[in-house]
């Protein structure tokens, strides 16, 4: 039967649609998937680095204090420029990454929304590429959620942007080089400003790939798929038989990401939205399984659901399910 089975089909679970278990754990390519998931994986191959390098992001704080408050200062200014342009370079690379993840994303829901199949079928048929939908996802909250709790990245961008402009209209230090152009200067500052720059970024590319593709990829296919993937995230976490099989702990906390990753995401391109009550998301199912965690783990995915969500203030918005969130 594959790692994708379909159990659970009591009557009184129907409102939730269908309820799969996906081994996130342990979904292999089949060979009509294998081109696709090797150009995917070549992007993923390299997050969790990305991951550890903007976990253990120092900052140019004390330099940049320094900077400020020693302007006349040369030897200060020397040093923080040395100190600021390495970690630009790393910003840099975060964002460039984020350029690659969006094409991943895009090019999984090409596959997983094609008709003639339905998203369910393509789910049973396509596991590994639904594992690396979800990765892509995991990565993403992981990422935004480390940017949130680190004013550096977004404070040292900001000096960065601010002392190469002065050096330009002074014309003063003219042989240092920048390490970014003006226009990727410009596109990383939209990016890093953003609280969630990640997600905003699949977000958009979401809502592009559904307009794009209107011709040949009916909406209900984009949005099904998405809705079925958190209701089976939803099911995973919230069914005894479903939850042993997860081999770790670990593996709970990426299906939480993931879940939440998709109602965003699914808020995002349906035109209206996850909390309305003919969504076909059980929010306040997945609100209750999110609320049933440590706190500490899943704050971060409420706020989430709080602040970048589209439709949660819609007056067509349940009322229940945003008291839930309150």
């Amino acid at each position: 039967m594959g790692n994708l089975l379909k159990v659970l089909n009591s009557p009184d679970l129907e409102h939730e649609g269908p309820n799969f278990f996906l081994d996130f754990e342990n979904a292999e390519p089949s060979e009509a998937e294998r081109d696709v998931w090797e150009e995917v994986n070549a992007v993923l191959s390299v997050a969790e680095t990305l991951l550890s390098e903007l976990r253990d992001y120092p900052g140019a704080g004390s330099e940049i204090r320094e900077a400020i408050s020693h302007p006349e200062d040369e030897a200060a200014q020397g040093r923080v420029w040395a100190a600021v342009c390495p970690l630009v370079s790393k910003l840099k690379g975060f964002y460039e990454f984020s350029v690659q993840l969006e094409r991943a994303m895009v090019r999984l829901l090409e596959v997983l929304t094609a008709p003639p199949c339905t998203p369910v079928q393509h789910l049973e048929r396509e596991q590994a590429l639904a594992k690396q939908f979800a990765q892509i996802l995991h990565f993403t909250l992981q990422f935004d959620e480390l940017k949130m709790t680190n004013p550096s990245v977004q404070n040292d961008f900001s000096f960065y942007r601010r002392t190469l402009s002065r050096m330009r209209m002074t014309n003063s230090n003219a042989g240092t080089e920048a390490e970014v152009s003006n226009e990727m200067a410009n596109r990383m500052s939209l990016f890093y400003a953003e609280s969630t720059p990640m997600l905003k970024t699949l977000s958009n590319a979401t809502t592009r790939f559904v307009s794009e593709h209107e011709s040949v990829v009916p909406l209900e296919n984009t949005t099904d798929c998405l809705s079925t993937m958190a209701s089976l995230c939803k099911a995973m976490l919230d069914t005894p038989e479903y939850r042993c099989r997860f081999g770790s702990e670990d593996s709970m906390l990426f299906c939480l990401r993931v879940m939440v990753g998709l109602i965003i995401l699914y808020d995002h391109v349906h035109p209206v939205g996850a909390f309305a009550k003919t969504s076909k998301l059980d929010m306040k199912g997945c609100i209750k399984v999110l609320k049933e965690q440590p706190q500490a783990s899943v704050e971060g995915l409420l706020n989430a659901l709080r602040y970048t969500t589209r439709h949660i203030n819609d007056e067509t918005s349940c009322k229940q399910i945003k008291n839930m969130l309150q």
